[in-house]
């Protein structure tokens, strides 16, 4: 009796709870994953070190610099030709480089490796985020499911504890029979409190996860099981190899290492570069006495700074070999992630279908067992054996269903595309 209160209780709050659809949860919960927001800000940053890069084959730096200086005495002011306490200058300055010895081109290639390394991590953080959203909303689903199936099995319980008693009353059977559907009740209430709360805390986890104080509920999906995958095997390996996340972060990594090895190559090359200024003196901002302007020609060639170029250029080169290494090993472990995540969503899926089957097999199973009880042929035993598989194949349909839907969604992490419809 407790327990039907509280499940008549659970369900009454649940209808009450904010809901939100599959598609709905995925998008918030993404905007709110720090490893989302984290590799977004990455996206930004990589974009503006593009644009600086960019910027600096055709465009020269500019500063701008003023100072103002107070004497205790007059002093000569260079631009009023007079003695003054107050000497104020105003500069500008421009810089271009001309040659580098390639290292504007091998930062080019660098800063665009980077930067597809960046948008490749901010579609690994989103289906990252994705795939813990979908658990963490068929848990709530799935929590659902497994409340009805506690329910069902508490009201066969007290079905049966009366059909016992009257035949107990009657003198048919013992008062054994009574005591062991007595029982049954006990443990199917016992069931239906700890499924309550677990739903309880699998609606606050997808409220966490959505951004919501408090519990959320999730909306219903389509209960009819995903079909086969639309690719192979194969197919699926050639697919994560040329388009997945990981693999993709992984060989921009070894494009941008490879930039900075030509980049701190250019240190043996010398450096020539063109400058110029504009210089003014006065005794008030803005100074408006002489000015002075010069343009100059540079050229530097580096000699020897106590091999700090070959510590660079050997950091770099050991950056490089630890990122192709890194490439080749995830190149080589495609074919098993891909193949382990292909097989799981597939035997997920038989095994849903084989659960279905199950549930018939136990409903018909039950049926006989009630029906030969109530005419006296089989024991109370057989009846609470029935009903037991009943519940765990029941059961194991809920966690097969999710199960599948989660592996396909494991499969479109590593792949980096969706084969499923999330829904509005």
């Amino acid at each position: 009796m407790i327990a039907g209160v509280l499940l008549v209780a659970g369900l009454a709050a649940g209808d009450s709870l904010p809901q939100v659809t599959l598609a709905q949860a995925i998008e918030r919960a993404t905007r709110l994953d720090p490893n989302y927001v984290r590799a977004l800000g990455q996206v930004g940053t990589a974009e503006w070190a593009r644009k600086s890069v960019r910027s600096s084959f055709v465009l020269p730096s500019l500063s701008l610099a003023s100072d103002y200086t107070g004497y205790s005495v007059d002093i000569f002011n260079i631009g009023t030709g007079a003695p003054a306490r107050t000497i104020v200058t105003a500069r500008a300055d421009a810089r271009y480089d001309l040659f580098t010895g390639g290292r504007k081109l091998a930062e080019m290639r660098r800063v665009n490796a980077e930067l597809d390394g960046a948008r490749a991590s901010e579609v690994q953080a989103q289906f990252l985020s994705a795939l813990a959203t979908e658990g963490d909303y068929y848990a709530v689903l799935g929590g659902r499911e497994l409340l009805d199936v506690a329910r069902d099995r508490l009201k066969r319980a007290q079905e049966q504890l009366v059909v016992a008693r009257a035949r107990v009353v009657s003198g048919a059977v013992v008062q054994t029979d009574s005591l062991q559907i007595l029982l049954e009740v006990n443990r199917a209430q016992v069931a239906l409190l700890q499924e309550t709360a677990r739903l309880e805390v699998a609606r606050l986890q997808l409220g966490r996860r959505v951004g919501t104080r408090g519990a959320v509920d999730a909306a219903p999906i389509d209960s009819v099981l995903p079909d086969a995958l639309p690719v192979t095997l194969s197919a699926a390996v050639a697919l994560a190899l040329e388009q997945g996340p990981e693999w993709r972060v992984a060989r921009s990594n070894e494009q941008s290492t490879a930039a900075a090895i030509k980049s701190r190559t250019a240190a043996y090359f010398p450096q020539i570069s063109l400058s110029a200024n504009v210089t003014r003196f006065g005794d008030a901002f803005f100074p408006s006495g002489l000015a002075r302007r010069n343009f100059a020609i540079s050229a530097a060639f580096p000699i020897w700074d106590n091999f700090q170029r070959e510590v660079a250029i050997d950091r770099a080169r050991v950056a490089h070999d630890v990122a192709r290494a890194a490439r080749d090993d995830l190149e080589r472990a495609a074919e098993v992630d891909v193949t382990e995540a292909y097989e799981a969503h597939r035997t997920a899926l038989l095994t849903a279908r084989y659960a279905e089957q199950g549930v018939r097999v136990a409903q018909e199973t039950y049926r006989v067992q009630q029906a030969r009880y109530r005419a006296g042929a089989s024991t109370i035993l057989d009846l609470l054996d029935a009903q037991t598989r009943l519940t765990e194949a029941e059961a194991e349909l809920v966690q097969a269903r999710y199960a599948t839907r989660l592996a396909l969604a494991g499969l479109e992490a590593l792949i980096g595309q969706r084969f499923h419809d999330l829904g509005n």
